[in-house]
């Protein structure tokens, strides 16, 4: 385990090292509105950036797509189809996610551009969404599953930002560029908090994502450094099982990642896929049988309010030991939609992996379910 912190450390350096100079020439692109020379390339996990002449950037979607960003004023380059040109600064978007909205928000840009949305309004807690629903300028478009295009297209956006493909050629006919922002595979750690630098070219944001990946990055150093102090690993778990299906995070996603950084043992870290993959029962059962922390996906506006009544979910949640001699976390209802506290959720898991290290820590983003309701 302490080779995995060391090899982790130094893959943040690394990552760091490589890009100084990418990010040292965007950081003066911002200041002095000159273009980074020599181009720069940003490989961030499945997506990517690379900086051209003249203002010009490169981009490749979670679907592998390439767009080109034009500086507004500028003709577009030969070689893309309308739909894969997006002028930039981007002035209005309609997002899916959570993670892309709190991304916005990092960028410092959310006021702006944000103008459609797939939750009501009494689902949110950013209050830069509350407040714009409530003065008409962001829209409900619908569920994710059932857009209402007409609301979409009257919102006027520029782009649109989904995890969708099945949208792409509905938008397409409408002119707007659609941008995909998950990738068949979970999103590992150094992706999850490098998704900022993705996203910051389409908005001339480089600084503030700059700053946004060093805070985070900063955070995970001292994580590694307090995982050092100890020589417990505890067995750490995270899913849950539904009426048809058992889902886990994979250990290539960057809750597996963090918890071997933490110096905990994640028990899926075997399991490599998408984010909630589907596993057998038995597997989730045997990962289990001597775990110590569950983290579930249930809220306790969904069922997770305490231990008792995780178990009444399923029968089978029962037999994993976190529920009858181990410790069993929720998420609170506003976790989901605090991406742009990246560094401190981080900070929160690692602190129930090990609370003799942060023996002060009061949690934010997770609550601990109790044996039983009151």
């Amino acid at each position: 385990m302490s080779a995995l912190i060391c090899i982790f450390t130094a893959a943040l350096l690394l990552c760091t090292g490589c890009n100084s100079s990418s990010e040292a020439s965007i950081q003066e692109k911002n200041a002095e509105k000159a273009a980074p020379t020599p181009a720069s390339f940003l490989a961030l996990g499945e997506f990517s950036v690379e900086y051209l002449d003249d203002g010009y950037v490169k981009v490749r979607d979670g679907a592998k797509r390439e767009f080109l960003l034009v500086p507004r004023g500028k003709p577009p380059l030969e070689g893309f189809p309308k739909s894969r040109i997006v002028e930039t600064p981007v002035r209005s978007v309609a997002a899916y996610g959570y993670f892309d909205i709190s991304i916005l928000k990092v960028l410092g840009v959310i006021d702006d551009v944000l103008v459609g949305v797939t939750a009501p309004q009494d689902e949110w807690v950013i209050p830069e969404v509350v407040q714009g629903m409530e003065s008409g300028k962001i829209a409900y478009l619908g569920s994710y599953n059932s857009i209402d295009f007409e609301v979409l297209k009257k919102s006027s956006p520029e782009m649109v930002m989904t995890w969708d493909h099945s949208v792409i050629p509905i938008l397409e006919d409408l002119g707007i560029p659609c941008l995909i922002t998950s990738t068949p595979v979970a999103m590992c750690l150094n992706a999850k908090m490098k998704f900022v630098n993705f996203l910051a070219p389409f908005f001339g944001r480089e600084t503030e994502a700059s700053e946004y990946f060093g805070q985070v990055a900063g955070v995970l150093q001292e994580i590694a450094e307090k995982a050092a102090q100890t020589n417990e690993h505890p067995k750490v778990m995270w899913g849950d099982i539904y009426e048809k299906r058992v889902l886990v995070e994979p250990g290539n996603a960057w809750v597996g990642e963090l918890v071997g950084l933490a110096m905990g043992d994640y028990v899926f870290d075997d399991v490599f896929g998408a984010s909630c993959i589907e596993i057998s029962m038995e597997r989730f059962l045997t990962g289990g049988e001597d775990a110590e922390i569950l983290f579930t996906y249930r809220t306790p506006m969904t069922g997770a309010t305490s231990k008792e009544a995780l178990a009444k979910t399923n029968p089978s949640m029962s037999a994993i030991q976190p529920l009858h001699a181990g410790k069993v976390f929720a998420p609170l209802p506003h976790y989901a939609q605090s991406g742009h506290k990246l560094d401190e959720i981080l900070l929160e898991i690692a602190a129930i992996v090990h609370p003799d290290l942060y023996p002060d820590y009061e949690r934010k983003y997770f609550t601990e379910l109790p044996e039983k309701d009151a």
